[in-house]
């Protein structure tokens, strides 16, 4: 399941998860949590729903068919942080991946100022895997993370907070031709980098939102965390590889890489 906003342009969120669960070969759901009007220039306007329907929208799923795992993209409010929140644990999902959006690709806001501490106190501790890059770790862990050290810095202050496994990601890092990302996971002894190549081009419109996906279906599939994470990674370099030339601005990366490329 995701609980997200919609994307107009169908480059991140709600649709990207999806396409990217279809990928993986498993059956997507959705909680909605927001309407937004996008395209590859950026967030003209969104609408949150209300806490009480996007809580009802969890319950069903989980009380039908059910959830393997869960993945939480957009949020925007502390309301409905906690209400994720309170329906994950009443629902009795144990899998859940936490993408903490902050803001769009294009710099639009749509987490509100209130919502952080939710993010920590609430739905943090129930997270199996949480997923910020460089400016969502520094907000959320109080210190600046700039570099190397402190990505591990803020690995081990997220796992502190409950996480079983910290995945901070090397996207905005400035380490030349490498885009690295640091795991950390609850009793390890250190970090664990997995390094990668930073793919050139600027269609990387719901890079965050894919990676997140990818380790929700291999999470519900079974794999370990950890692994998830590595197999995450190398999916969404593919799908950076493959980004769609569409719109006048940051384009999608393509979660349906393998039927494009055969």
């Amino acid at each position: 399941m995701t609980i997200a906003g919609s994307d107009s342009g169908g480059g991140a969120g709600i649709v990207a998860d999806l396409k990217t669960f279809e990928a993986h070969g498993v059956w997507g759901t959705t909680a909605i949590v927001a309407v937004t009007a996008q395209n590859t220039l950026g967030v003209q306007a969104f609408e949150t729903l209300p806490a009480t329907l996007v809580r009802q929208q969890i319950e069903s799923v989980a009380s039908d068919i059910g959830v393997d795992a869960v993945k939480t993209g957009m949020l925007a409010s502390a309301a409905l942080v906690t209400a994720v929140a309170d329906a994950v644990r009443a629902a009795g999902i144990e899998r859940l991946v936490v993408d903490p959006v902050f803001v769009s690709k294009h710099g639009d806001t749509l987490l509100a100022d209130d919502a952080v501490d939710a993010l920590r106190t609430a739905l943090l501790p129930l997270a199996t895997v949480v997923t910020p890059n460089l400016p969502e770790a520094s907000r959320l862990v109080g210190f600046e993370v700039g570099d190397r050290e402190g990505m591990e810095g803020a690995a081990r202050a997220l796992a502190g907070m409950g996480v079983d496994v910290a995945l901070v990601k090397g996207g905005h890092l400035d380490d030349g031709a490498a885009s690295p990302d640091c795991l950390y996971a609850q009793g390890a002894d250190a970090p664990v980098w997995i390094e990668g190549a930073r793919i050139p081009g600027r269609h990387t419109h719901g890079t965050g939102c894919v990676l997140s996906a990818a380790i929700t279906a291999e999470l519900a599939k079974g794999m370990d965390p950890a692994d998830a994470c590595v197999a995450a990674k190398r999916f969404v370099e593919k799908a950076i590889a493959g980004g769609l030339e569409i719109g006048r601005g940051v384009g999608p990366v393509n979660p349906g890489w393998e039927r494009t490329t055969g």
